[in-house]
């Protein structure tokens, strides 16, 4: 069945067919063809369908949301966005205002509470400075521009960039996590040491330019990765990916 078919009626292409990987410079080894990514979209939106990603009321809750994540879980950080929502805070303006410890004992069930407080407060330095404050003005810039300016800002490394630019920007990044990097490596179409750059150029080389694509990629992946590809005891019997692997690894990775 067609790619485009299964995508959300939002995603448009000029074809349904992806053009195929050309070297960037990565050492990858395809087993099934340059058709790899496509397929593997494919199989996991036709299994679990549209995940509605990034789950947020507001493009700074995503941006909030992006930084807290880090070093910890999706549950961790539901708890210190609803601290922050009682409070009021989940606006620029609002969280400049508070003072860093007050944030820090908010957003203490994120873990890394005092360091994440003053990543916040740096992004929120960096809004004011660059941007006036405004979401709207920041999201304007070019992608690559705005990504390196990102880059620069403490305690923003490219997965949390890149999350930023796609979930709350709707930029076209892909957003390369460990669930990303652990599934291709067990199919064999990725090296351990690969860097960040190499999987997102993979990604981004080999699909459309689309947000609405690159968000319910990762997305899926990120279900694949907690519920099948999982660190121990992988369930790979019952993933829809299980077809393409190289050799069955179930209990053996």
């Amino acid at each position: 069945m067609s790619t485009s078919l299964l995508l959300p009626t939002r995603v448009s292409h000029r074809s349904t067919a992806y053009p195929h990987h050309r070297s960037t410079g990565a050492r990858l080894e395809p087993r099934v063809g340059g058709n790899d990514l496509h397929k593997y979209f494919d199989a996991l939106f036709q299994a679990h369908g549209p995940q509605h990603w990034w789950p947020a009321r507001s493009k700074f809750e995503v941006i909030v949301g992006a930084i807290l994540v880090q070093n910890t879980t999706w549950t961790n950080v539901e708890r210190a966005i609803f601290n922050l929502r009682r409070h009021k805070l989940l606006n620029p303006i609002a969280m400049h205002r508070v003072s860093q410890c007050r944030l820090a004992y908010l957003i203490r069930p994120s873990g890394y509470f005092r360091q994440k407080a003053f990543k916040l407060k740096s992004f929120l330095h960096f809004l004011r400075e660059n941007h006036r404050g405004s979401l709207t003005r920041m999201f304007r810039l070019p992608t690559e521009l705005l990504r390196a300016q990102l880059l620069q800002v403490h305690g923003i490394g490219p997965e949390t960039a890149d999350s930023i630019l796609l979930y709350a920007g709707n930029h076209p990044v892909f957003v390369v996590d460990a669930y990303t990097r652990r599934i291709l490596q067990r199919h064999e179409l990725l090296h351990e040491r690969e860097s960040y750059e190499v999987i997102r150029q993979l990604f981004e080389s080999s699909l459309p330019k689309s947000p609405e694509l690159f968000n319910e990629y990762h997305a899926l992946i990120v279900h694949t990765g907690k519920v099948h590809c999982r660190t121990r005891a992988p369930l790979c019997s019952q993933c829809p990916l299980q077809s393409f692997l190289p050799a069955p690894v179930e209990g053996s990775r």
